[in-house]
């Protein structure tokens, strides 16, 4: 017999202090994701190892994140979501310990996988509780307060990241960018278990737990696979761990087939236009994730910078995208997939510009050369991110509109793995050429895949959906 209660109204304090709560939760979450870009080359000569280290540093975290997100929806709504946000954040403070005291790049990557799964607790529960407690009017408040703040910590998590690290805390080097959520989420903690509101459990709800478990172990031998193979050479183990990968991703197919409720809806699956997104997502935020990477990189191995300089340069392009995802606000209802070629193309813009600047001045790049082609990247980011994934809910059925979307968050999450360690991996392989080498080199890779997605754009459905929250 159910025994779900509606929720009780909240007061006004409690609506805004519960944001502030879920805005917490968030900015953790992208310092996390981004904050590894500018601390890489930190870290790496701090424990003193070698530089094929660097790809697990982002894609470790993003990848636990992205394969459980959708499966941490469902546990939340199974056993509520209250209690789900105070698990995951509880896990999220101590895998941040960890990692803030890690003593070695074995135990750092471990913690940042560990950082990911919890994240996937906490992140889609704060969302749900909102749109679940908020009255309308006030939710609406919220969604216009929640968006810019989200922008101003996409902004600060590297520009924090490069100050921290510089500024030696306590002779500590890299490691406050961890022990920093610590305070954060413990500050988020306190207020929840005091404001947190309860929203009732769904205890019908079914977890394809196989179908997670998986789905993880798919991408970790795939990427491993990928990665190892790249950096290391390849061998029967990372050849291995490839085949095996692909072999658990048809499998997973394969149990999405016949799970009784299944982490993608099969309604989707068939569904040409959300799949062409799903695809278009996946190269879009790879590459895009990537080359955000690398850039830091090159700042610091090629141009000299010190993680805040590398940090401050990579303002305009922080900037560029919240342009870009206003850009894309503005446009998308009225021009649908045309947006997303234009994105494309800017990308493609942008791409090229960095690279004809590198090709023409090497590692002696003025900093106003740098700015206007991070800015058009900025720019491509912002409108791609904003157009791509509204423009593949944009022939679904409304009731199939709130598990596409969490199948998107996933990608993107997942993408954001992929791209980071993949383009990381081939930066590094060929930085023994010089820093231009492998910056070129990685600019044409990224140029290709742009180039190949455009041939995906017409399969996306014509019209968008409108943006919100």
């Amino acid at each position: 017999m159910s025994t779900h209660t509606e929720a009780p109204p909240l007061s006004a304090r409690a609506v805004w202090i519960t944001l502030v709560v879920v805005v917490l939760a968030d900015a953790m979450d992208l310092m996390d994701a981004t904050i590894a870009n500018v601390a890489a080359p930190s870290i790496v000569r701090e424990l003193g190892v070698n530089e094929n280290v660097i790809p697990w540093l982002g894609a470790s975290y993003a990848l636990a994140l992205g394969s459980l997100l959708v499966l941490g929806g469902r546990i939340g709504d199974r056993f509520g979501q209250r209690h789900t946000f105070l698990v995951g954040m509880i896990g999220f403070i101590i895998a941040s310990a960890l990692a803030g005291f890690a003593p070695s790049a074995g135990v750092l990557i471990a913690a940042r996988v560990v950082q990911g799964a919890f994240g996937a607790l906490l992140i889609p529960q704060g969302m749900a509780i909102m749109a679940a407690t908020f009255p309308k009017p006030m939710l609406q408040k919220a969604f216009a307060v929640f968006a810019p703040m989200l922008g101003v910590f996409a902004v600060a998590g590297p520009v924090l990241g490069g100050i921290i690290i510089d500024a030696d805390l306590f002779g500590l080097g890299w490691r406050p960018i961890f022990l920093l959520n610590i305070v954060l989420g413990g500050v988020a903690l306190v207020l929840a278990l005091r404001y947190l509101p309860t929203v009732p459990a769904h205890r019908s709800t079914r977890i394809d737990l196989l179908g997670s478990v998986l789905l993880a172990l798919a991408l970790f031998g795939l990427m491993f696979g990928l990665v190892t193979g790249s950096s290391d050479g390849w061998n029967g183990l990372t050849i291995g761990s490839a085949v095996v990968g692909v072999a658990l991703l048809a499998l997973f197919g394969w149990r999405q087939a016949r799970a009784d409720e299944p982490l993608l809806p099969r309604s989707l699956l068939v569904n040409r236009g959300f799949t062409s997104g799903l695809v278009v997502g996946l190269c879009v935020f790879a590459s895009f994730s990537g080359l955000m990477y690398v850039i830091s990189l090159f700042f610091q191995l090629g141009l000299g910078y010190t993680p805040t300089e590398a940090s401050l340069n990579l303002i305009p392009l922080t900037i560029g995208i919240m342009i870009g995802s206003g850009i894309a606000n503005a446009l998308i209802l009225t021009l649908g997939r045309r947006l997303v070629l234009i994105g494309m193309l800017t990308t493609i813009l942008g791409t090229g510009a960095l690279l004809l600047v590198v090709l023409g001045s090497g590692v002696q790049v003025p900093w106003w050369q740098n700015l206007i082609a991070t800015s058009i990247i900025g720019i491509a980011a912002g409108i791609s991110f904003n157009s791509v994934f509204n423009t593949a809910l944009g022939n679904l059925k409304p009731e199939e509109a709130g598990s596409a979307s969490g199948s998107l968050s996933a990608i993107q999450q997942v993408a954001n793995g992929i791209g980071s360690a993949l383009v990381t991996t081939i930066f590094i392989g060929t930085l023994a050429g010089g820093a231009v080498t492998a910056m070129t080199t990685t600019l044409v890779v990224i140029l290709a895949v742009a180039v190949l997605c455009l041939l995906a754009v017409p399969l996306l459905p014509r019209r968008a959906v409108a943006m919100e929250g």
